[in-house]
């Protein structure tokens, strides 16, 4: 186990470079472009803190465990909204456009909606059995291709303010800290995934509590360091747009390939984790309109991680 905690520890360093050279080089980028840090955290951030989890899916669908690949996605995406929007939020309140509340917020409920709906043969069509099927891959990322061609569009007509005050590289400087820092993010993420685990079976924690707890939080530690890292330095664009990216690029991106390369059958239980992940977005609009306005306070943050640790003492519980 020795050597399990040692790769651990040599994984967060490398998420911690890794998140602080993407943030750094998208920020130039969206500089360099004249386009919003949010819309660089919808895409070049949230596709590379979302390597972890779509490593991690391809190789469980390989496998056929449909439980890993569903559980990592859900248990990602309740972490992202409720313990990294929480944490970011405690460090500096986060801010809110106005487009973010009406648009990209509820596609990110959207995502969870579309799951359990694509998900619940059993319950909605009175199947034998409830599997993500090839073809509810191929819905699922065609709601990708909508998310990607409003991105490009909110990008053109400048939906988002354009990026100040940000140091602007050279090009080659720019690409080599994003490429790096996606680099780190993805060999960080999994040596943390593959030493937790190994932790997790030497203490006897059941697979089903490792793929929503053990796998979910260390594939989505990149979207945890990068969006406090981005918190920490007032980028609030990317620390949100990193969020609702990574969340609506698991489940339209990463379950879509997943279960084109294998059907994945869902288990009825999961559903509860589902709807916490659904209360979550929920939780993050109302918060986003009500109170100060167009922003999360430390308040709202602090609710947010008591909620995900009173998620994570229910699974426990439960296992």
């Amino acid at each position: 186990m020795l050597v399990d905690i040692i790769i651990l520890i040599i994984g967060l360093t490398l998420l911690i470079l890794g998140a602080n050279w993407l943030v750094d080089g998208a920020s130039s980028i969206a500089a360099k472009l004249g386009i919003s840090a949010f819309t660089i955290g919808l895409t070049v951030v949230a596709f590379g803190t979302s390597m972890p989890e779509f490593v991690v899916n391809i190789m469980a669908s390989h496998t056929g465990n449909s439980g890993l690949a569903i559980g990592n996605i859900v248990g990602s995406n309740t972490f992202n909204i409720l313990l990294v929007v929480g944490l970011a939020a405690l460090i500096k309140p986060l801010n809110l456009h106005s487009s973010t509340i009406r648009i990209e917020v509820p596609f990110s409920l959207l995502a969870a909606v579309v799951l359990f709906i694509l998900a619940n043969d059993m319950l909605i069509d009175n199947s034998s059995q409830s599997i993500l099927s090839v073809s509810d891959g191929l819905i699922l990322l065609s709601f990708l291709s909508v998310f990607l061609f409003y991105t490009f569009i909110s990008a053109k007509s400048n939906a988002h303010p354009s990026v100040e005050d940000i140091k602007v590289r050279k090009t080659y400087v720019t690409i080599l800290m994003v490429l790096g820092g996606i680099v780190g993010l993805y060999f960080g993420g999994k040596l943390i995934v593959d030493s937790s685990v190994s932790i997790a079976k030497s203490l006897g924690v059941s697979d089903a509590l490792i793929g929503l707890t053990i796998v979910a939080i260390g594939t989505s530690l990149p979207e945890l360091v990068t969006s406090v890292v981005a918190a920490y330095k007032g980028n609030s664009d990317i620390a949100i747009g990193n969020v609702l990216g990574s969340n609506i690029l698991n489940v339209f991106l990463i379950l879509g390939f997943s279960s084109i390369i294998r059907p994945l059958p869902f288990y009825p239980s999961a559903n509860i984790d589902i709807l916490v992940t659904c209360l979550a977005s929920i939780l993050l609009f109302t918060f986003a309109l009500a109170g100060s306005g167009r922003r999360i306070d430390r308040k709202e943050g602090g609710l947010f991680v008591a909620i995900y640790i009173g998620y994570i003492v229910y699974l426990v519980v439960n296992a």
